[in-house]
């Protein structure tokens, strides 16, 4: 019998906080409050007897015990993970899944996603697209594409799309200048950190109220609005290109600006993943290059 075996709720916390050398970024991955994983980890040191952080008013520094103990912990979590999915986890060998912000699922990822299955026949894909994106569980997943800056604690980010947002209409909508834009609805969706007051204010549009219209929880519904003459849409270049190119939408300005967020393929770090994963991330990253 081991006796002398820390409690993985210990074990995990170090390894997180270890690995992004921030406790508020580990509470964020384990979905705990930072007091927490600060309990967690003095908790382990005590078992230990050994400190395992030097801490800094804003980060943390591994003492020499932490960064000789820390490889031993992630290799342990590893085999526990790989261990689990061998024998619990057979959806690891068989079905992909992939779960995916719906208006990129629908606009840039089902035109482009037949190309990738005839040529990996041999690939069981599941796509799983939603609005809001809860925690990402290890068990129900195995990639995932969200829409940000790219900072998730927790996963290696690939970035997909090089946004610029600007507004888009329906073509008999006539907007000589931005400041037209106060006698219209504008069209807002939830979740964007970057939206109608970042545009307004570049455009100089002092006038319009950035506040009014209506709002929505996802890019297809203002979309689909604005191409029925239903307000103006800020459009986000992946997922306003096709109804651009095809004449459903104009863009009535100029000023497309660029955005400092983006849609992004997220892995987690831990652990080894879905042994066809790879293919997939490859794929996808040469078609957004």
């Amino acid at each position: 019998m081991i006796t002398d075996l820390p409690p993985l709720t210990w074990l995990r916390a170090f390894e997180a906080a270890a690995r992004s050398r921030s406790f508020t970024h580990a509470a964020a991955e384990l979905h705990l409050t930072q007091a927490a994983i600060s309990k967690h980890v003095k908790a382990l040191e005590q078992h230990l007897r050994q400190p395992l952080f030097i801490r800094h008013a804003r980060s943390l520094e591994l003492t020499k015990s932490g960064e000789a103990y820390l490889p031993s912990v992630q290799d342990a979590l590893e085999r526990l993970a790989a261990g689990t999915r061998e024998v619990f986890g057979p959806r690891r060998t068989g079905v992909l899944t992939l779960r995916c912000a719906v208006a990129f699922a629908v606009n840039w990822l089902a035109p482009r996603l037949p190309a990738f299955l005839d040529a990996n026949p041999d690939i069981n894909l599941r796509v799983i697209s939603t609005v809001w994106n809860g925690p990402f569980d290890n068990d129900a997943f195995d990639l995932d594409i969200q829409y940000g800056r790219g900072d998730w604690a927790g996963f290696t980010s690939h970035r997909l799309t090089q946004e610029t947002i600007t507004p888009v209409c329906a073509p008999d909508l006539r907007l000589k200048s931005p400041d037209d834009l106060r006698d219209q609805r504008l069209l807002h969706v939830l979740g964007y950190q970057e939206g109608w007051g970042l545009w307004l204010k570049a455009a100089g549009a002092s006038g319009v109220d950035a506040g009014k219209g209506l709002q929505l929880d996802n890019s297809l519904t203002a979309l689909a609005l604005a191409r029925q003459g239903g307000g103006v849409a800020l459009g986000r270049a992946s997922l306003a290109a096709a109804d651009l190119a095809e004449g459903r939408l104009i863009a009535p300005f100029d000023l497309a600006l660029a955005s400092a967020e983006g849609f992004h393929l997220l892995q987690p770090s831990l652990g080894k993943g879905h042994a066809k994963a790879g293919r997939f991330v490859d794929w996808i990253r040469a078609e957004a290059a």
